[in-house]
């Protein structure tokens, strides 16, 4: 497809949901394999010698450098998390190198989105129901993102079953040095997603409400408000 317009955006309050355990204070998800209390510090301090974002923090990071990560404002460790820190295969805008921080502009679509990729987790390793504990963080946005919406020839981009075509687009885009993209959520009709690739426009990071997520047999999921 042809490089999507590049417009200025100014989105305040954007949603990107993170799982309590990954947050400071929350219960680590390494507590699952741990036996005893002196297991688990072992085990937390494999996972520090280990860790992508205390390696790039360091200079030894694979798709980031110190550079570009954040510091000394709140949240920074949960923003750089997510750029040192991404899935293995990647996601729609990004790379198994470097992560990028999604975000939708409703709490509705960062719940259909979360609860999507969840269901699909949970049914890959054949674990039929979870209940999951998440904090919502809100974000600003006032850059130039590349858009999506509206643009032409975009379906193979918004296949909701592949990322082959997305992420050579924001291959593409990330070396030409682009800020991020905005784009129609895949998972909820009528939605907008974010992508951006630069851990420094991710504005005013705060938390706000903390939710929980039900997923059930046959990958129904329901939304609970824990409290605000």
């Amino acid at each position: 497809m042809a490089i999507p317009p590049a417009r200025p955006l100014r989105q305040s309050d954007t949603h990107r949901l993170v799982p309590c355990r990954y947050l400071p204070g929350g219960d680590s998800v390494l507590t699952r394999i741990a036996d005893d209390d002196a297991h688990l510090a072992a085990i937390f301090e494999l996972d520090a010698i280990t860790n992508e974002r205390l390696s790039a923090e360091r200079g030894r990071g694979a798709g980031i450098g110190p550079e570009e990560l954040v510091a000394a404002v709140p949240c920074a460790a949960v923003v750089n998390a997510v750029f040192c820190h991404p899935h293995p295969l990647g996601a729609r805008f990004n790379g198994p190198d470097r992560g990028a921080w999604y975000a939708g502009f409703e709490i509705e679509t960062a719940q259909a989105e979360v609860a999507f990729h969840k269901s699909v987790e949970l049914a890959e390793v054949g674990w039929p129901e979870e209940s999951v504990a998440y904090e919502d963080h809100l974000a600003d946005f006032n850059a130039e993102f590349h858009d999506l919406r509206g643009a032409r020839g975009v379906r193979a981009v918004l296949d909701p079953d592949s990322y082959v075509a997305s992420q050579a687009l924001a291959e593409t885009l990330l070396e030409a040095g682009s800020l991020g993209i905005v784009y129609p959520s895949v998972r909820r009709s009528g939605g907008t997603c974010l992508a951006c690739f630069r851990p420094a426009l991710v504005g005013h990071v705060r938390k706000s409400d903390r939710w929980k997520l039900d997923v059930t047999r046959g990958g129904r999921a329901t939304w609970k408000l824990v409290n605000s």
